[in-house]
């Protein structure tokens, strides 16, 4: 069992096939600091995380960074116009070099001491560089981080290794291709937010629609959707979502259903109707609209918070319609995002009852249980019914993967 293993590929049928009955994770994995502290060290560094649209980062010196816990990457386009992504570490004392977004078009400057860096990473200016006898500037550039571009979605990977996006979407990224995302830019509602619940509880939430009928009232009377949705061997799933034809009784609603048909004429008539959203391991999820599409990302934060961050994006020079659609749009997924905190935080609440134990895992949450199952894999330590003593939980669950090996 390998450090990426929580991504490996796994045998999988149809996303609603029948299996044997199951349960989620413990109640104590969802509130437990030992056990976040090994999430972040076997789950999320080994992760494609989402960082920026590439056309955030167009000219030489534009750059974004990305918080992942106590990690900070920053990415950034060199003087040759090629992506670089690097660890937003100075190698002299550690400082924290960029923030947020911005552009720098010369260098990167240390704002502590005055190293500097080129766009591509390499050290080129030391302050008092005598002080320093034998540096080898050459071996101390930034630090490199892997990163893949994705239909121009730009993803780092902190621990190196596992399958590429391309390998882990297959022809599932197909779907993507008629929506054009490449060419989009990023458009006014991006937003974070910290919601008071465990990040596995909110993944948990994404992974599934068997809580739209009742979670989300606007989608069910805006669209029909697919509670059942598909998956694929890396866990990779999605679902599609069409307009119905009976008008919501909510104005927002219903005139996005009237204009969407008509108003996107670069768009086939059934890409005009149809939302498209998919969830990738672990905390990933891409909406398609035919007006736009986002990135819904969760953070962890702390055992029981994590950060919700959501990137929209669409395409320039759109017609007035069109932009109309797009608020629209923020309008009905904004109360969803409402929606959505408020149910993650009523079972972050749940959880922590005296006596609770985890029911049982319908078909439709088939997503949920491949996520839970790549937990398990990962940290096997999360199959314990109670939680490990105090300070026992990191050499417990290396001890439990010692013995899968030797059985394996």
């Amino acid at each position: 069992m390998t450090l990426h293993s929580i991504y490996a590929a796994r045998p999988t049928g149809p996303a609603n096939e029948a299996q044997e009955p199951t349960t989620g994770l413990p109640a104590w994995t969802y509130r437990s600091a030992e056990l976040a502290e090994l999430e972040y060290q076997r789950v999320v560094l080994p992760s494609w995380q989402f960082a920026c649209h590439v056309n955030e980062v167009k000219a030489p010196g534009d750059y974004m960074t990305l918080d992942l816990g106590r990690d900070s990457i920053v990415v950034m386009r060199d003087k040759d116009e090629k992506l670089q992504a690097f660890k937003n570490v100075c190698r002299h004392r550690g400082a924290r070099l960029l923030d947020g977004s911005g552009s720098c078009p010369g260098a990167i400057v240390c704002p502590y001491h005055g190293w500097s860096y080129k766009l591509d990473g390499s050290l080129f200016s030391v302050p008092n560089a005598e002080s320093f006898p034998g540096l080898d500037e050459a071996a101390h550039g930034l630090l490199a981080v892997e990163h893949e571009v994705f239909h121009g979605l730009v993803f780092v990977r902190v621990a190196e290794g596992g399958p590429s996006l391309k390998e882990m979407w297959g022809g599932y990224g197909d779907l993507l291709t008629p929506y054009g995302i490449e060419e989009m830019e990023p458009i006014g509602g991006s937003w974070t937010e910290t919601w008071n619940c465990n990040w596995k509880v909110a993944v948990d939430n994404n992974l599934e629609n068997y809580h739209i009928p009742l979670g989300h009232p606007g989608y069910h009377r805006m669209l029909d959707n697919d509670l059942d949705g598909f998956m694929n061997a890396y866990g990779v799933s999605g679902s599609k979502s069409v307009l119905r034809d009976k008008p919501s009784r909510n104005w927002v609603e219903r005139m996005y259903q009237e204009l969407a048909p008509d108003a996107l004429g670069h768009l086939d008539e059934e890409t005009r109707k149809t939302w498209i959203f998919f969830s990738m391991p672990p905390n990933i999820g891409i909406d398609i609209y035919p007006d736009s599409f986002d990135v819904f990302q969760i953070l962890p934060r702390d055992a029981e918070t994590c950060v919700a961050r959501a990137c929209i994006y669409a395409r320039t020079g759109s017609g007035r319609e069109e932009r109309l659609l797009q608020y629209l749009n923020q309008r009905i997924n904004r109360q969803v995002g409402y929606e959505d905190m408020e149910l993650c935080e009523r079972v972050q609440q749940g959880l922590a009852a005296h006596g609770y134990e985890p029911g049982p895992l319908a078909t439709l949450e088939s997503g949920v249980r491949d996520f839970h199952d790549r937990i398990r894999a990962a940290m096997p330590v999360t199959t314990l019914e109670e939680e490990p003593a105090p300070g026992t939980l990191t050499a417990l669950n290396e001890e439990m993967l010692s013995e899968l090996r030797a059985a394996s």
